[in-house]
């Protein structure tokens, strides 16, 4: 990759950067193309060869020229709980791993995002620490209805909850009965309810169910102790609650494919309703999970590799919209990795920097193309958030965004080239195709050949905001 020499053409568009390839993922498909930035935005995309006077050329060559990721599903933790992860260290991973956009959660910050005072304080320790664009959403806990439309007008892209409990007290989950007070609140609005699936009735009978003899390392113990169907009925509850309600709801990290034909149906139905996986349950099987390997525990869980199959299948026939990486990022000494005990060790995957070669590697040998992708990681996020005009696209008027990478590169998980504040990850030494070469964020180049070129660039996003 390397600067062009050719001579510049005329060209009634100006542009301060040009950044082409013979292989660029656009609404239409992929093509040799090149696209021209002017003010940290997209003004046009032309053919390969056209090129203006003044412009600095990015040539990407035969690598794939993809829009930046976009994850809507990031735990940061900051403040309160900058032991875990933090603003800097979590954006410089995303920056690594080609995401230029992410929408954090309300937790396991504290004060949790659920007042509009929380928000400002969360907003105050952003400050100067992104290397990416980041937006945030808005929680729903059991007594802040009233604390909804402040949240919504400070500029929250939604609203996260729980339907089990979160593991974190500042972050109670709801009931039906809270659920039907705030849903016509949220229709009102437009905003997206997104939701924890799981009820903990199934999960209580489960727990009780377990044999004395169920040794809690083994992670058939844990899969045992969160069954399918506290995710079937916590599904079927949001979709029908949903439809009464007018009210637009969306399923963070399914896990059970026996959801798929629920939320098929909705949709066939005409209900607002999304759902989105995270790597994890499309690279891992419960088969392969070792005594002990707490670093795999997430809930809901990873389940079977059939399951993990069907999952697939709900990609492909877009039942699930798109793929985020849930990233929840703890402490090492929380994975309990001395005792190995799945029910105690805190529960959560670590997978920011390394979503776009871990679902590359696992979809190319299903068959799909590296347009699947740009779907899946970009556009269906971006849209979920309401920022599909200006993020997840390579088209003209959106933010010059962009993640270089070389499908056929491969390489070996290697936890200390991780920014992550703590590197402990299931895919520590796991072999992944699809290398990150270079990542732009508004027209900025940010992250190069393994090292960061510019420093912390990225904007707090607002709804609404332009």
């Amino acid at each position: 990759m390397q600067n062009s020499s050719e001579t510049p053409r005329s060209s009634p568009a100006a542009a301060d950067l040009i950044v082409r390839g013979r292989r660029v993922i656009t609404p239409e498909g992929e093509r040799a193309a090149a696209i021209h930035v002017r003010g940290g935005a997209i003004a046009t995309v032309s053919g390969f060869d056209e090129i203006v006077q003044g412009a600095t050329v990015h040539d990407a060559g035969d690598l794939v020229v993809m829009p930046g990721l976009v994850d809507t599903h990031v735990h940061i933790n900051e403040p309160g709980r900058t032991d875990w992860e933090g603003f800097s260290t979590a954006t410089r991973a995303a920056a690594a791993g080609g995401v230029t956009t992410l929408i954090e959660m309300p937790l396991n910050s504290i004060p949790a995002t659920t007042s509009a005072a929380a928000f400002r304080e969360k907003l105050a320790a952003a400050a100067g620490k992104l290397w990416v664009d980041a937006g945030f959403w808005g929680g729903v806990v059991p007594g802040n209805s009233e604390e909804l439309q402040p949240l919504w007008d400070a500029g929250v892209f939604g609203f996260k909850c729980f339907l089990v409990p979160s593991g974190v007290n500042e972050f109670a989950h709801v009931t039906e009965a809270d659920l039907r007070a705030v849903l016509p609140r949220l229709a009102a609005m437009g905003a997206p309810l997104l939701a924890h699936a799981e009820l903990p009735g199934a999960i209580e009978k489960a727990v009780a169910s377990l044999p004395q003899s169920a040794s809690p390392r083994k992670y058939g113990t844990w899969l045992a102790a969160r069954p399918r169907q506290a995710e079937n009925e916590a599904v079927a509850l949001l979709v029908r609650l949903g439809g009464e309600c007018g009210a637009r709801i969306h399923i963070v990290h399914v896990s059970s494919s026996e959801t798929l034909a629920l939320l098929r149906g909705a949709k066939d139905a005409g209900g607002t309703v999304t759902a989105e996986t995270c790597p994890h349950y499309l690279t891992f099987s419960a088969e392969e999970i070792a005594d002990g390997a707490t670093e795999f525990k997430c809930a809901p869980p990873i389940r079977e590799r059939e399951n993990r199959e069907k999952l697939w299948q709900g990609l492909g026939d877009r039942t699930l919209d798109f793929i985020a990486t849930d990233h929840s990022p703890c402490p090492p000494a929380m994975k309990l990795p001395e005792e190995g005990d799945f029910l105690r060790a805190w529960g959560g995957i670590a997978s920011l920097q390394l979503s776009l070669p871990a679902v590359w590697t696992e979809a190319r040998g299903r068959g799909y193309a590296v347009t699947h992708l740009a779907k899946w990681l970009c556009e269906g996020p971006a849209r979920l958030a309401g920022l599909a005009e200006r993020k997840g696209t390579i088209a003209v008027g959106c933010d010059a965004d962009f993640v270089i990478w070389e499908p056929e590169a491969k390489f070996r998980v290697e936890p200390a080239q991780l920014h992550h504040r703590h590197k402990i990850t299931p895919y520590a030494g796991r072999e992944l195709s699809g290398r990150v070469e270079t990542t732009f964020v508004r027209g900025r180049k940010i992250f190069e050949s393994g090292e960061f070129s510019a420093g912390p660039v990225g904007h707090v996003l607002h709804r609404g905001a332009v």
